[in-house]
């Protein structure tokens, strides 16, 4: 003869599974799931996204910054990266001065007026450079978004999935395990798929956060060297025309 506990122990363990807790929630603790599962998929896209592209950037930037400081006229750095998408910052930042330089061309005779020039190329490399960063940070809130919210909507779907298995058990008068367990394993359930949607972001969040810092200030720094370049060129004797677009 079987012992009723045993077999009420294994009925509830069979439904304890992932799947079985979602299939038997109550509505709202399944929205509740669903959304949840949602903000984790968008999270883990933002993050792969942001991984990779910074990956990319900054293994181009190393090679640009690199022959840049080897010797090469920084007129050539265009036509080498040529393959080098133009959203890509330092392109950007890098046509934005040479467009500078071009439209001055014709206005640049004195010492005064090649440091106005100096001045506005710095003032141009800074707002592509501004303007760059700040696209590489788009989505980049909603990560922070997830982070602080997903363990708030996990914990109302616990709530709520508690007050579901306190309400069970007041109409079947029974406290046993079969009757108080699943309830309670689907509350849970939500805890922990708001945890694993949230930590992730908040981890992700700030290392994003610290790369793309890193990657700001190499940007700076090749901003500087296109500075120095431009004012060699400017000063040697014939040159006017500053740097050429490649």
């Amino acid at each position: 003869m079987s012992d009723p506990v045993s077999a009420a122990s294994a009925t509830v363990a069979a439904s304890l599974s992932p799947v079985d807790l979602f299939l038997h929630a109550d509505p709202i603790v399944k929205s509740v799931i669903i959304l949840l599962l949602l903000a984790s998929a968008w999270g883990w896209t933002i993050i792969i996204d942001k991984l990779l592209r910074l990956a990319v950037l900054n293994r181009r930037a190393g090679k640009l910054i690199a022959s840049v400081k080897s010797g090469l006229p920084v007129a050539t750095i265009a036509e080498g990266f040529a393959d080098a998408p133009a959203s890509d910052p330092f392109v950007s930042v890098y046509q934005a001065v040479v467009e500078e330089n071009n439209r001055s061309a014709d206005i640049v005779h004195t010492e005064a007026q090649s440091d106005n020039l100096q001045d506005r190329v710095h003032r141009v490399a800074q707002l592509a450079s501004g303007a760059a960063l700040e696209h590489l940070q788009k989505r980049l809130p909603n990560l922070a978004t997830i982070g602080a919210v997903a363990p708030f909507v996990g914990l109302f779907g616990t709530v709520w999935g508690i007050m579901n298995s306190f309400q069970g058990i007041a109409n079947s008068n029974n406290t046993s395990l079969a009757v108080v367990a699943p309830g309670i394993a689907e509350a849970l359930f939500a805890t922990a798929l708001g945890l694993a949607a949230a930590i992730p972001a908040v981890i992700f969040y700030n290392r994003i956060t610290t790369d793309i810092g890193a990657y700001g200030k190499k940007l700076h720094t090749f901003i500087g060297v296109l500075e120095v370049e431009l004012s060699r060129q400017l000063s040697r004797k014939g040159d006017r025309n500053g740097l050429r677009a490649a």
